[in-house]
């Protein structure tokens, strides 16, 4: 299947590692023009150079997702080496785990600028570009807690539900301009991120990890995590000009284990 990503600009937040980095390779691979954006320049300059040996078009920005101004530097700097974005991809590491007496004022206010505020921001900065060129993709990555809520994970639960809100906004607000927005919700995918909520779960439950792995492995109808790469491929259809109807979605890319409703 021709995704039609040749020479797309492409931005992949937090994409050094884990998920976003998966995504990122992805779109490499299919031709698309990549900026990766992440903290760690060492990590960033690594990936970067394995894209490019692998005959990808990529190149990096070093900022802070909870930086207005570096989110700014980012935009300005994909359209400048590699044309207004078309495909944005919204991405950060999750809020710390904790019940809701662990939480003070500063620490919601942590979270939102992380988990939402953040993506509300990169949105603002790659909007005009896609306006300009007539249309773009935008992908949200949120979390199964959209579906069911996660225990210890309560400022994720509720920062996650909020993307589902401005997804589905944005979706009818900038259909008219030829934008689809969608999230995708990840459950268990194999992840350092994943491995250390494991781990606080698995401590609270006074567990041992791979116990508690076990146990969640088997809840899961596919019985196993899911890989990075799995979860790109589905990233990269609905952020490519191969989509053309789906929007406002939040796909769950789970094995099956959240609820039917």
């Amino acid at each position: 299947m021709n995704l039609h990503l040749q020479d797309k600009s492409v931005l992949v937040l937090a994409s050094s590692q884990g998920i976003g980095r998966g995504i990122a390779t992805a779109f490499a691979a299919e031709g698309a023009r990549v900026l990766l954006f992440g903290r760690q320049e060492a990590s960033l300059a690594s990936v970067r150079d394995e894209l490019r040996a692998a005959g990808g078009t990529a190149d990096y920005c070093v900022g802070d997702v909870t930086r207005a101004e570096d989110l700014a530097a980012a935009a300005a700097k994909a359209e400048s080496l590699h044309g207004p974005v078309y495909t944005l991809v919204n991405n950060c590491g999750g809020p710390p785990p904790g019940s809701f007496e662990a939480f003070d004022d500063d620490a919601w206010r942590s979270a939102c600028d992380l988990t939402l505020l953040s993506y509300v921001r990169a949105i603002r900065h790659v909007l005009p570009q896609m306006r300009a060129q007539g249309g773009g993709r935008i992908l949200n990555i949120a979390s199964s807690s959209t579906k069911a809520v996660l225990d210890t994970l309560l400022l994720s639960n509720v920062f996650r539900t909020a993307i589902l809100g401005l997804n589905k906004s944005l979706a009818r607000e900038f259909a008219p301009s030829g934008i689809l927005v969608n999230t995708l919700s990840p459950g268990k995918i194999a992840t350092a991120r994943v491995e250390i909520t494991d781990a606080s779960k698995a401590a609270k439950l006074g567990l041992s990890k791979e116990d508690l792995q076990a146990k969640q492995r088997a809840e899961i109808p596919l019985g196993r995590y899911g890989d990075v790469a799995e979860f790109a491929q589905l990233a990269l259809f609905l952020g490519s000009p191969a989509n053309t109807y789906v929007t406002g979605q939040n796909v769950m890319v789970d094995g099956g284990w959240s609820p039917v409703y």
